[in-house]
């Protein structure tokens, strides 16, 4: 009996069976962007050993105004046909299956040839769409058709269309951004013309046994977009017209709703997919936020769907499939969802990677191999940094002896587990300590390593962590004044009026923590749908209503030295979510202050070079997040003995508390000794 039945059951498309119900989502990469091919293939070759039913690539263009930026790539010569030729070879011949999305952007493409139903412009673009004549919507439905069919002709076992997320299809189908008024535009019926007469001429081009996945906005998280009668009556229309499936989207991309960050609930939107369930005959996918074997079989359990659909869990862990095949679900690095090595680095022009695994889209030149001379390698601190680097060097062979100060493992990973929205980095935590488990590392904790004992090892690595900087205000000594680690280990009691000090990434974590209370939403979905807005989308136009955020727990004073914008520094697509959460909290964000003293009254600061406008604000608590300082005892004292050392993560450069690079660094350096 398989540990779960419904996850891990066959889907039967009548001309294939998948052998399970995973479906690994289409993630933009940059990798293709890279022209290295073979490149290309390893990452997908990887998941398709992994164990997964079937994959969808990140989106190829149908034509260079569809691209999502200039250079997008796309399936448009004899070359790219021979290039994408390698990659399904590879899949195949690791046993797995994969499909091409083709992505028309519309008026989210990058360009100034950006083509849309009306010319609108996105608030996430600064280009005016052209608008598009009869004559443009022919020659856009038949570049998508065209680009399907070279795809089965560079072998892939499907396509996907992408109808969701804001793009090209979705935009005709919301009078928002369709005020056409001939027979593209007006009526629901006009509206939902295009994606329809698309799947039909897709369908007819590549034949009945090729997979065809249509990718559907269930719940579009803007004003006045699709009702669900809308949505019903697309659905029935686009399996009339030939798919084989039909995906879940969740949102458009200039939605202020956030729908895959960590803060996110899990399976936030299956219920939305549970809706559709009964109104087709054809398999129905789910997706955003779900990480577990766990989750997934509960949702399929509870007739949500008929597959689920994961995308950066399978970058976080490229075997999630097979370890949950074989009882090792404990084992699956888990998708913390931060979106920092992903998204972020997506819509930088960045190659994608994984915080948690950063061999993702890396397999090829990040290699963990055997070692021919085990070495014994002392590393010390068990933060992110110090355990992926004694893990990769335990999986190469060597000999390795962990050395970590507290009773426990993790660092600054059990500080940012406390934070309401980031329950995920607690899986993280347990995920490190099975592996070692699993491991021959021996680990001592409650060790404070000292270098006279280190000498005896061939290398040492030196992962010892960072320190709170001290701001040297006046009167930060007093019994009102705590740091963020008091802060959030419990230390010191916190008052209800709170000054923060310092407006980084850990001075929004705090500012959070202090408003909340103890209580998360992301542990509540009723809760969180609620704070944000999201209701069924039976009851209102595009699933979206005014927020009703919870009162905040205490009054919080947010400041900073910079006059610059605050949480500068967060994630490219997660920092508007920190902010807007803050503000519906009524925090207080001050910034170009100068800080004089703290006294019994509160925080007396000015502003500017000048010091003008000198203020008090009133607090019973200051918390000081003002940075942080390496911790360098360690490293200078091996020095002093003459002996050569690795330093790593924030014990080497202490910026905002990285664990993305922490992990990085740690990992590159085990694949070099």
């Amino acid at each position: 009996m398989p540990h779960y039945p419904h996850l891990l059951a066959p889907l039967d498309l009548a001309h294939v069976t998948l052998p399970n119900r995973v479906l690994m989502g289409s993630m933009h990469t940059n990798l293709e962007e890279t022209g290295d091919w073979n490149r290309v293939a390893a990452f997908y070759a990887e998941r398709a050993r992994g164990g997964v039913g079937l994959m969808v690539t990140g989106g190829m263009a149908p034509n260079r105004e569809g691209g999502v930026f200039p250079g997008a790539s796309g399936l448009f010569s004899a070359a790219d046909l021979a290039n994408h030729r390698i990659v399904t070879q590879c899949v195949h011949e690791a046993g797995g299956r994969i499909a091409m999305q083709v992505l028309h952007a519309g008026r989210y493409a990058y360009s100034k040839d950006c083509v849309a139903p009306s010319p609108i412009r996105s608030p996430i673009s600064p280009f005016l769409p052209n608008a598009l004549n009869e004559a443009g919507i022919e020659k856009q439905i038949a570049d998508i058709v065209q680009s399907a069919a070279r795809a089965r002709e560079a072998d892939y076992d499907g396509v996907e269309i992408m109808g969701s997320e804001g793009y090209f299809l979705n935009q005709f189908l919301v009078a928002h951004t369709n005020q056409r008024n001939d027979r593209w535009g007006g009526t629901a019926e006009n509206r939902m013309r295009l994606p329809i007469e698309v799947v039909r001429r897709v369908r007819a081009a590549v034949g009945q046994d090729f997979i065809l996945i249509y990718r559907i906005s269930l719940i579009d998280l803007i004003p006045n977009g699709q009702s669900w009668g809308e949505i019903v009556t697309l659905a029935k229309a686009i399996e009339a017209a030939g798919a084989s499936m039909l995906n879940t989207g969740i949102g458009w991309h200039e939605a202020r709703i956030p729908t895959i960050a960590t803060s996110v609930p899990r399976r936030a939107f299956a219920w939305v997919t549970k809706k559709l369930m009964g109104e087709v005959t054809i398999p129905v996918i789910t997706s955003n936020r779900i990480n577990t074997p766990d989750v997934a079989e509960a949702i399929l359990a509870e007739g949500c769907a008929d597959m689920v659909s994961m995308a950066r869990p399978f970058l976080a862990d490229a075997h999630f499939v097979r370890k949950a095949m074989e009882g090792r679900a404990a084992q699956i690095a888990p998708c913390i969802a931060c979106n920092q090595a992903c998204l972020d680095h997506t819509f930088q022009g960045k190659l994608s990677s994984c915080l948690v695994n950063p061999r993702a889209c890396h397999e090829t030149e990040l290699v963990l191999a055997p070692v021919v001379a085990p070495k014994r390698i002392a590393v010390v601190g068990s933060g992110p940094a110090g355990l992926a680097a004694a893990l990769a060097l335990d999986q190469r062979g060597h000999k390795v002896t962990l050395f970590e100060k507290d009773t426990a493992i993790g660092g600054q990973l059990n500080l940012a587990r406390q934070i309401p929205g980031k329950e995920e980095f607690h899986g993280l935590v347990h995920w490190y300590e099975t592996m070692l488990g699993k491991s021959n590392i021996t680990l001592r904790l409650r060790h404070s390593a000292q270098a006279t004992e280190l000498s005896g090892f061939d290398e040492v690595v030196v992962a010892t962590g960072v320190k709170p900087r001290d701001p040297g205000i006046d009167g930060q000594d007093g019994q009102n004044v705590s740091s963020y680690i008091d802060v959030l280990t419990g230390a010191k009691p916190i008052g209800q009026r709170v000054a923060i000090v310092g407006a980084g990434g850990i001075g929004f974590d705090v500012a959070e923590f202090l408003v909340q209370g103890g209580d998360s939403p992301t542990e509540d979905l009723k809760c969180w749908l609620h704070e944000w807005g999201v209701v069924d989308p039976e009851t209102e136009r595009g699933g979206v209503t005014d927020a009703h955020p919870a009162p905040p727990k205490r009054a919080v004073t947010l400041l900073q030295r910079k006059s610059g914008k605050f949480g500068q520094g967060l994630g490219k697509t997660t920092g508007w979510i920190h902010r807007a959460t803050l503000r519906a909290k009524g925090v207080k964000m001050i910034g170009g202050v100068n800080y004089h003293r703290i006294d019994a009254a509160g925080l007396h600061i000015s502003f500017g070079p000048t010091h003008d406008n000198a203020t008090l604000i009133e607090a019973d608590s200051i918390v000081l997040c003002a940075g942080q300082v390496s911790e360098t005892g360690l490293t200078d004292a091996l020095r002093e003995l003459g002996k050569t050392v690795h330093v790593i993560g924030g014990a080497e450069l202490a910026m905002e508390l990285d664990a993305k690079r922490a992990i990085d660094q740690g990992t590159r350096l085990a694949a070099r000794i």
